[in-house]
């Protein structure tokens, strides 16, 4: 197809604005009734195919596309017309004004939906679900870049009967890691998986995995490759979406949970009623922290001007607080009481007494053992709680007190809270360049802090230039190997990446593994991280042979120092198969997928 042609005399094709496994999709015009409508057009059938095949496809389609035509809801995308041209099958659609929820996703940088939003399209693809399965109508292929939201809000699925078509094409009968049609392994049902009859509630399934992403930025089995995936889906439980985003309402995680049973007799019939209450508990975030220097101040009676707190009559002060269990992790008596480290500091005469200070200095290690572990909603609150006692007692603008705060700020992020991190990251560094200076190393921490938000909310332009100014003070105040200059210049080559500025990312990422093999030893981990980096630009580069001898590196070098079952260590093996796969060396990639299956089922099970 090409933009001007008129399809039978009435679809005049005016511009190409999608693209997939399954043909294109052209903004056209009706000019019998003179209105926009989209164009959908599969791939062509071609000569090589016999005939009884070809009648029996067209037959198929028409079947299909009959089906669809009588589908009238709000929530369905509404065919209006279908047909054959010069070989190409096509369907007439409503022209449709907004984004699938895959590119809502990536305009985002794939930070998860605000709940509200999240509830609003569950509800109205319920709904939309309930319709169809109520005509015996099951899509099979449901996934984020088959729902529409538009302008209005409204939330619209498409496709329907799209995915039989594929199947009957041909185009199903392998899963990549690209994935097309039914070959998309993120959504797919245990059912699907086993090859088995399914019905509506496959569709339902389907819906859990869609839900999961946008609430917490990826699908439930986001493991790297299709074999890991499936696996997943077929014998592993998911993890709850409020581990991934805690502020998720409850009812919000129960109902995700429900729709991805493993048996669909374990799933809703109907999920429609279900959704419907979730309205009631996607009420809007909790309100951010904010630092307690930020907080409005209290109004208090004019004579109180110039009093001072003092210190204590008599007797002797206590914390009330005893020391962390450390055995307990958070499970320890002293758990609830962190949010009492805000109380009346105890106080000596010429400060805070050096006890109370020890036991804030405790809790903030025990805060950063949390997020060395992942435990990032558990550093917060701790940080948090320090980070408020130690304002009250040593003030807002003590070296302390503000790393605290950047602490705090630095788990909001690693929570996926990644705006509030950035606006308090940035009030740090303003304080500590006032107090410290701004080229003291903990302002330069700030700094680089801010810049990896600015990543992560997709600004990789203005994470660059911050990058590229860290470099210079960090080689100004500690020189051009020093560690911390070589972690601003390992983010300086992401943002060029991010950027698609793939020879300069190659180039940075290179130099930089270069020098810390030299100053850290060539297995370090920061030394292994830069060496993969490597491996990626090339990849994004087509250089898929070199991309492979690196990749093979970085696997060797971490199953020698952690041994086959380490995380970072099958990832490594994801990253060979994926370049395998990208040479045509398809057999070769999926023993490594098996392998890595193997290992991560021994691992879990033996641990």
């Amino acid at each position: 197809m090409a933009e001007g042609m008129l399809i039978q005399g009435r679809y005049h094709l005016l511009e190409l604005i999608g693209r997939g496994g399954m043909g294109e999709v052209w903004r056209a015009r009706d000019e019998a009734l003179d209105r926009r409508v989209a164009v959908k057009c599969l791939k062509p059938m071609g000569p090589r195919q016999d005939e009884s095949f070809l009648r029996t496809l067209r037959e198929r389609f028409r079947r299909e596309a009959r089906v669809a035509a009588a589908l009238q809801h709000r929530g369905v995308t509404v065919v209006h017309d279908f047909g054959e041209y010069d070989g190409v099958l096509f369907l007439v659609m409503e022209l449709l004004d907004g984004s699938n929820l895959s590119e809502l996703l990536a305009d985002r940088d794939h930070v998860p939906l605000p709940v509200p939003d999240i509830a609003d399209i569950a509800e109205q693809v319920a709904v939309a679900l309930s319709y169809t399965h109520e005509q015996g109508i099951v899509h099979r292929d449901l996934k984020p870049a088959n729902i529409m939201r538009l302008t209005d809000g409204t939330v619209k699925i498409c496709d329907f009967g799209i995915a039989r078509l594929a199947d009957s094409m041909g185009l199903t009968a392998k899963l990549t890691s690209v994935g097309m049609a039914m070959g998309t392994p993120h959504y797919m049902s245990p059912e699907q998986i086993a090859g088995v009859d399914v019905d509506h509630r496959s569709d339902l399934y389907s819906l859990g995995c869609v839900l999961y992403e946008i609430a917490t930025g990826s699908p439930p089995f986001d493991l790297g490759d299709p074999w890991s995936i499936l696996i997943g889906h077929r014998d592993t439980p998911p993890e709850p979406p409020r581990v991934r985003r805690p502020d998720l309402p409850a009812e919000l995680d129960a109902f995700i949970l429900t729709l991805l049973a493993k048996d669909p007799e374990d799933r809703p019939d109907d999920a429609s009623h279900l959704a419907r209450t979730l309205r009631t508990a996607a009420q809007p975030p909790a309100t951010p922290w904010v630092p307690q220097q930020q907080r409005p101040a209290e109004r208090l009676p004019s004579w109180t001007r110039g009093m001072r707190a003092g210190s204590r009559a008599s007797g002797s002060w206590s914390t009330r607080l005893p020391p962390p269990d450390r055995s307990a992790g958070l499970t320890g008596q002293w758990t609830g009481m962190v949010p009492t480290l805000v109380r009346p500091v105890p106080a000596v005469r010429y400060g805070p007494a050096p006890e109370y200070l020890a036991v804030l200095e405790s809790y903030h290690r025990t805060a950063l053992d949390h997020g060395r572990h992942g435990r990032w909603q558990q550093a917060f609150d701790v940080h948090r709680a320090v980070a408020d006692a130690r304002e009250q007692a040593l003030g807002p603008e003590h070296a302390l007190t503000l790393a605290s705060q950047d602490a705090a700020f630095h788990a909001l992020g690693r929570l996926g809270r990644w705006e509030e991190a950035l606006a308090g990251h940035l009030q740090v560094a303003g304080a500590r360049a006032h107090v410290l200076g701004p080229e003291a190393p903990a302002t330069l921490d700030t700094h680089y802090e801010i810049a990896v938000c600015l990543g992560r909310l997709g600004r990789p332009g203005e994470a660059l230039r911050l990058y590229e100014n860290l470099i210079a003070a960090r080689t100004r105040t500690g020189g051009p190997t020093h560690p911390e200059t070589l972690r601003a210049r390992h983010g300086h080559g992401i943002s060029l990446g991010r950027l698609d500025r793939w020879d300069e990312a190659l180039a940075e990422a290179h130099q930089v593994w270069t020098l810390r093999a030299q100053t850290l030893t060539p297995d370090h981990l920061d030394t292994l991280v830069s060496r993969r980096e490597m491996a990626v630009a090339l990849g994004w580069l087509g250089r898929w042979e070199e991309a492979l001898t690196v990749y093979r590196e970085v696997r060797r070098a971490r199953e020698r120092i952690f041994g086959p079952q380490d995380p970072d260590a099958l990832a490594s093996r994801n990253d060979e198969a994926l370049c395998l796969e990208q040479l045509g060396r398809t057999a070769e990639a999926a023993e490594l997928y098996r392998q890595v299956a193997a290992l991560w089922d021994h691992g879990t099970t033996g641990a």
